[in-house]
């Protein structure tokens, strides 16, 4: 551990760190970061943002529902997090008759909260460093196969040492794609209720139009709360449990924001690819991108026909288009940012530099053949990466695709289970059916299904497609709509009366031969099929990535120092940060939007653009009440330099004490490229600006009981507790 913090402090002075650029671990802030950070404006401890022993800002942040990060505001366990991340859990909350997502919600009190069926948050408990102990398992001489399994073993074993008896659940993860290993402990509680939302013309105001653009005016926030047992600990659903008392939780700044301020966020990036290889970057921009966007084009375009006729089909495909729509956009963006920038060059480069370090007699035996396999597998593998995106697109857009390796598994091992096992397994796939079902709607599965068919089978040219599939196409000219339609007609697995009747008479031979759960399987062996070439291209590629970033580190001939995203806590910090002045944006300092430039956004009945006439008649007459800026006006979203990416999105965004000044939920597309390579003169994170959280909460939906749970902290007055002592 002293050499690892030794050898990461020595590059750092070789290296002067970017302030606003690294997604940096807890447990090195005081050595790496601390003293960086208190010049730009810092006024906690390390001990403060990260302690074992006592409690600190960590202990405020949870993952929310295992893709979004959130954090508890209240001693009563209150969670805030991103509208768009508590979307699914919203939608299924509500119905026509009661449309929480369209109309938004405020429990009046806690019985009022409501419990969705499966939604959890997890607390970060404390990390440590395992390299040394699962290294000294492997060796040059293994496969990567017999590496993984030797790993694997000693993760096993490190994950039952630090449960704590199942308390706990333990996670160690891979770093510097593979040559370093951290553990993580954490504790789940899945007693979590809704709160509040605001409507989605404010909660999703901008709709696709604005999503990953400047500037920005969307309330993108929503609240909930972690109920634990009597006791404090996580407990299943039930209404003896009590609201959370957390270790810690966060105060809320009145304060605002101005250009230069200090701003740290905490949260848990889902993926970056910052030691990504050029070869790989190429592969991402020419083949696989493309063919998820044209895919995922196609899966939106045909859910969105049958949505807008109906506020219950809506519903039903609320949360699944949103998340299609999100990546869309952002793969776009990719493709169009490291296109303009040169990415692949650019690493290019800085690869011809390692080849003449590598090629050196003293590191050519380790380093020589790293370039030379990690092409070849990217040479080998371009055109299965369209043809994979495109199958995916279909497996993520129809409800369908996948439906052999899910419903159509269970239904296999019912059928060949004895008496005794048929009777245990029914309900539970009865219930999977009743679950399943209230999220399809036929008529649109079928477009779906059909529009995807006839994409991949016309697309994917380079590689060999699915062998149903391209016999079918031959039949039907790659007109799939009449095949789609007579398959979901005829399948046992699109029609829960009829699963059911499976289950009162099962019959193997009956789903062997049933065509829909045929394609599925065919799909996706097809897409899990790999060649003994292939496994061995891969094979070499796996053992020349890790020897790539072990040389490039180890040659300081790459300049970052922190390893990349992967779904565990991290700190970035940087500054309140402006963009070019823009004309579209009315606010004196482009690092803001305010409740104006929103109104002139404004189009009545527009499904991206409409707002409630409340607001604009409470904006015209300037009812902005405690939470108006300096200038009067009503602050609504704010820019800073931080570095992060998806799974931040619900990130607190914390001023120089520690208090909460907005909510991270989105980045600007002209930095799309900021997962593979951070650009510190375009990245910037939009933030909602807590006062405009707040006012949306209280003034405009009147639940100022919610707002009274926080400890709310006036501009330059002091917190009347130190949340640090208790």
């Amino acid at each position: 551990m002293k050499k690892l913090i030794l050898f990461v402090t020595m590059c750092l002075a070789a290296f002067p760190v970017k302030a606003d650029e690294g997604m940096w671990f807890l447990m090195f802030i005081e050595r790496l970061n601390h003293r960086d950070m208190q010049k730009m404006g810092l006024q906690l401890t390390a001990e403060e943002i990260y302690s074992i022993n006592n409690h600190s800002l960590k202990d405020a942040i949870v993952q929310f529902n295992g893709g979004c990060t959130a954090e508890i505001v209240s001693k009563d366990g209150l969670v805030l997090t991103n509208h768009h991340c508590g979307y699914d859990a919203i939608a299924e909350l509500s119905t026509p008759e009661k449309n929480l997502l369209k109309n938004g919600f405020w429990a009046a009190n806690r019985k009022e909260e409501i419990k969705p069926a499966s939604l959890y948050v997890r607390f970060f408990v404390r990390m440590d460093d395992v390299s040394k102990r699962i290294l000294s398992k492997v060796n040059d001489k293994m496969t990567e196969a017999e590496r993984e399994k030797a790993i694997n073993q000693e993760i096993a074993l490190i994950e039952k040492e630090n449960n704590g008896g199942g308390k706990y659940t333990v996670s160690v993860r891979p770093f510097f794609q593979g040559n370093e290993y951290y553990y993580f402990v954490y504790q789940d509680f899945k007693d979590v209720r809704l709160v509040g939302t605001p409507p989605e013309n404010l909660g999703k105001f901008g709709g696709d139009t604005d999503n990953w653009e400047w500037p920005r005016h969307t309330a993108d926030f929503s609240m909930f709360r972690v109920y634990a047992d009597a006791n404090g600990n996580p407990a299943e659903y039930s209404p003896n449990n009590v609201p959370l008392k957390p270790k810690h939780y966060l105060p809320v700044s009145l304060g605002g924001v101005k250009e230069g301020d200090f701003a740290m966020i905490l949260g848990y990036p889902g993926r970056t690819n910052r030691w990504m290889p050029a070869g790989g970057i190429e592969q991402n921009v020419k083949f696989a991108y493309p063919a998820w966007v044209e895919g995922a084009k196609t899966g939106m375009d045909n859910m969105k026909k049958h949505m807008e006729k109906s506020d219950e089909v809506n519903l039903m495909y609320a949360s699944k288009y949103a998340s299609t729509a999100n990546y869309w956009k952002n793969r776009q963006g990719m493709i169009d940012a490291l296109t303009k920038f040169g990415t692949a060059k650019s690493k290019a480069a800085q690869e011809a530099k390692f080849e003449k370090w590598a090629n050196q007699p003293a590191n050519k035996a380790k380093y020589g053949n790293a370039i030379k396999n990690i092409n070849a597998y990217y040479a080998m593998t371009n055109e299965k990466a369209r043809h994979d995106n495109y199958l995916q697109q279909l497996f993520r857009t129809s409800s369908f695709g996948t439906v052999g390796r899910t419903m159509g598994r269970q239904l296999e091992n019912y059928a060949k289970a004895d008496a005794a096992k048929r009777k245990e397994m029914a309900p539970q796939i009865a219930e999977m059916a009743d679950d399943m079902f209230k999220e399809i709607y036929i008529p649109a599965e079928k477009d779906i299904l059909a529009a995807q068919l006839a994409l991949y089978a016309t697309k994917s040219k380079g590689h060999a497609i699915a062998p149903m599939v391209e016999k079918i196409g031959k039949e039907y000219n790659n007109d799939f709509t009449k095949y789609a339609s007579a398959i979901i007609d005829m399948s046992i697995l699109t029609n829960k009366d009829r699963i059911k009747a499976f289950l009162e008479a099962p019959s193997e031979a009956m789903l062997t031969n049933d065509p829909l759960y045929m394609l599925s399987n065919d799909m996706i062996n097809h897409f899990n099929a790999k060649s003994d070439a292939l496994a061995k291209a891969q094979n070499d590629f796996g053992a020349g990535f890790r020897t790539l970033v072990e040389g490039l580190r180890e040659s300081k001939i790459a300049s970052i120092k922190y390893p990349d995203a992967n779904s565990t806590l991290r700190l970035t910090y940087g500054k309140v940060r402006a963009l070019p002045a823009d004309k579209r944006n009315d606010a004196k300092i482009n690092n803001y939007t305010t409740m104006d430039g929103m109104v002139k956004k404004y189009k009545k009945g527009d499904a991206e653009f409409d707002l409630p006439t409340k607001l604009i008649d409470m904006n015209k007459n300037r009812e902005y009440g405690r939470y108006a800026d300096k200038d009067g006006s009503l602050h609504v979203n704010f820019l800073t330099d931080n570095d992060i990416t998806g799974g931040n999105s619900g990130s607190p965004v914390l001023n120089g004490k520690g208090e909460l000044i907005g909510l991270a939920f989105d980045g600007n597309i002209v930095a799309m490229a900021g997962d593979v390579i951070f650009d510190k003169n375009l990245q910037r994170t939009i933030n909602v600006d807590i006062r405009y959280v707040l006012w949306a909460i209280e003034n405009f939906s009147g639940a100022k009981h919610i707002v009274d749970e926080m400890t709310i902290v006036n501009d330059n007055a002091t917190v009347k507790q130190n949340p640090f002592k208790g």
